[in-house]
């Protein structure tokens, strides 16, 4: 009687092993980046821009911690979707072969240059409000370069 087969957490599509673990938290990953900066913006970054030299009262909000780190909220959200595309770049993803690669190179790449050409060209102008390009300012820069970065992740898997 032989032993059954241990449960392996691959797939195999269209001939190419796939990892459904490594699919789900690097979507997890990407969904969790996006929701912390829109989470920050939306709930917490009133109490983190507050000033006593204002005069008024404080915002009140159940995250003092995630208002006490201020910009630092969209180091870790963009880290984490950054991280999550990074780990989609494994051969063992769709993202991570065959035209998945061209894709989410060349989408990176052209995410970072839309990012910087947008913050030069539309959030420095006093007319225009881009949510979070207003936070960042120079920064914007460092966001549009680690898209581009990431996309040389997706470069080194192309073959």
């Amino acid at each position: 009687m032989s032993k059954p087969a241990a449960r392996n957490p691959t797939v195999t599509l269209s001939g190419y092993e796939t990892s459904i673990v490594r699919c789900v938290v690097a979507v997890l990953l990407v969904i969790a980046g996006i929701a912390w900066i829109t989470f920050y913006t939306h709930e917490a970054m009133d109490a983190a821009e507050w000033s006593k030299s204002l005069g008024t009262k404080k915002p009140d909000t159940p995250f003092e911690w995630m208002s006490d780190i201020k910009r630092w909220n969209y180091a870790i959200g963009f880290g984490l979707a950054f991280l999550g595309l990074i780990v989609g770049a494994n051969p063992k993803t769709p993202l991570g072969r065959g035209r998945g690669v061209v894709i989410g190179m060349l989408g990176c790449f052209l995410i970072g240059l839309a990012w910087i050409v947008t913050y030069y060209f539309v959030a420095q102008s006093a007319t225009a409000h881009v949510p979070v390009m207003d936070k960042l300012d120079q920064l914007n820069l460092v966001v549009g370069v680690a898209f581009m970065a990431v996309g040389f992740t997706f470069a080194t898997k192309w073959e």
